[in-house]
This record gives C-alpha cells, sequence and structure tokens, in this order.
C-alpha cells in the first residue's frame, strides 16, 4: 500500500504531530472519496506499516476520527467510515431521532433535565404564555454513535403536555415529535429558526468533548401548529465538526424544507 494514496505522506519534518498528520491524511482520503461512506478502514497493522508509525500514533489518529463521529467502530468487524460526513441538513419540523436514523446513524440521548418550571420571561413571550406559566423543559445530550453531538433544550406549554415529564427521556430513540403526535395529537406544521456562534461555556465544552476556548453553533428554533400556537421552542449547541447543518435551498434562494 502506498500512504500517497491516501492523501498525504508521514513528514518527519512537519510541525504537526505524527498522530496529526496520518488523522489529516485519512480524513483527507474520506473527503476525496479515496474511502468512501460505509467503507472499512485498513485494519490497525495496515496502517502502521502504511505511514511508517507505531501502533499509539494510529490509535491516537483513530481516536480523534471516532471522537468527531467521522469513523465508528463496529465490534468484531473494524473500523468504517460514518455514513454521513458532511453536514446535516437543518428541518425544523424534523426530531434529531429522525435525522439520524435517515443518515443511517444510530441516535441516543442522555438526560439532563426533564421538569415543569415557572416560565422566565424569555421563554413565556415566545410561547405565547402569560408570565410565569407552567413549562416543561427538556434538556438532553445528543449523541450519535454513542459520542456527543448536540445540547438540546425544549421548552413546552405544560397545560398542552400533560404527563410528557415522566416518560423515561434516557432512552436512546424516543421522539419528542413523535411523543406529541402520539399521546397529544400536537403536530407542528411550520417553524422559524435562528443561526448563530458563540463561545462554549465551560459546562457545553466539558459535555462536548471540546477544549477551551472553543466555538459552538448555536440553533433556536420555535414550531407551530396548523392554528399558528408555538408547540416548543427549542435550543441547540451544536459541536462544530461532529454535527455541522446544511440548508437545501430551491431556485429563488427559498428553502425547500419548512
Amino acid at each position: 500500500m502506498d500512504a500517497d494514496r491516501w492523501g498525504s505522506t508521514i513528514d518527519r519534518d512537519d510541525a504537526r504531530p505524527l498522530h496529526r498528520q496520518v488523522h489529516d491524511a485519512l480524513l483527507t482520503a474520506i473527503r476525496n472519496g479515496k474511502l468512501p461512506l460505509r467503507g472499512k478502514l485498513p485494519s490497525e497493522r495496515e496502517l502502521v506499516d502504511l505511514f511508517n508509525v507505531s501502533r499509539i500514533t494510529i490509535r491516537h489518529a483513530v481516536r480523534e476520527l471516532i471522537s468527531q463521529g467521522i469513523v465508528h467502530s463496529q465490534p468484531g468487524k473494524g473500523l468504517y467510515v460514518a455514513e454521513h460526513v458532511g453536514g446535516f441538513e437543518l428541518q425544523v419540523l424534523k426530531s434529531f431521532t429522525s435525522t439520524a436514523l435517515a443518515n443511517g446513524r444510530v441516535p441516543g440521548n442522555r438526560l439532563l433535565e426533564a421538569q415543569v418550571i415557572r416560565a422566565p420571561l424569555e421563554v413565556s413571550r415566545p410561547l405565547f404564555l402569560p408570565s410565569g406559566a407552567e413549562v416543561l423543559v427538556l434538556a438532553r445530550l445528543r449523541l450519535l454513535d454513542n459520542v456527543p453531538v448536540v445540547i438540546q433544550t425544549d421548552w413546552l406549554p405544560a397545560a398542552q403536555v400533560p404527563g410528557l415529564a415522566d416518560l423515561d427521556w434516557s432512552g436512546g430513540n424516543r421522539s419528542l415529535y413523535a411523543e406529541l403526535k402520539d399521546r397529544h395529537h400536537i403536530r407542528p406544521v411550520r417553524g422559524q429558526t435562528t443561526l448563530s456562534a458563540r463561545l462554549a461555556t465551560a459546562d457545553e465544552a466539558e459535555m462536548l468533548g471540546l477544549d477551551l476556548p472553543s466555538a459552538v453553533l448555536t440553533v433556536d428554533q420555535i414550531a407551530f401548529d396548523d392554528r399558528n400556537r408555538p408547540v416548543n421552542m427549542t435550543a441547540l449547541v451544536h459541536h462544530p465538526e461532529r454535527y455541522p447543518l446544511t440548508l437545501a435551498q430551491a431556485d429563488g434562494g427559498e428553502l425547500e424544507q419548512y
């Protein structure tokens, strides 16, 4: 095997650490299609021979690719290029769970909070609720193939979703929108989204596996039903590499989804 095939050779005079050079070479091979989606990576032994580096160096490079969601491990089979290494299409009416499954990824989450609270003004106002009204706050750390990618917080009018806080939200495939539809006959039909970026807080960086200082992509969304009533407000904090976003646009600049 020829290391040039994978986009780079190891340069001992390069200022980058060896594991970073291996990481970058494999990433280049994935992005230019030499390692296709769902394609299997060479074995550890083959990568050692390919790049003429130690096993420790290879393992360090591979760990970074896994943590970025670019490569995933199939126990007993080896390492494979993730189904989706580009951006995930931004669709306000599509749940994280369904988006993950549509891209061949395994969704999961760690429950951070699920309780009914008195809404602060910045929550009650966009939900068209009176000051101090009760809302369900549902906060989860969302995972793809067991790797943290998004911190998601939802607020919903508590009066419209009785019992929703009592469900087991620690399960990997429980979809909020599916529960709203099946249990409460609530279906969002349109939404609005605001995108921004900022520096991660210390807690966010720890949950998402980021070094400080690091930037995060923030997405704020409100979904509405067919009577133009707010269904839920969502705040998302994205790991910029593990869960990048794309927008699909039609002629004239209008969004294809919404």
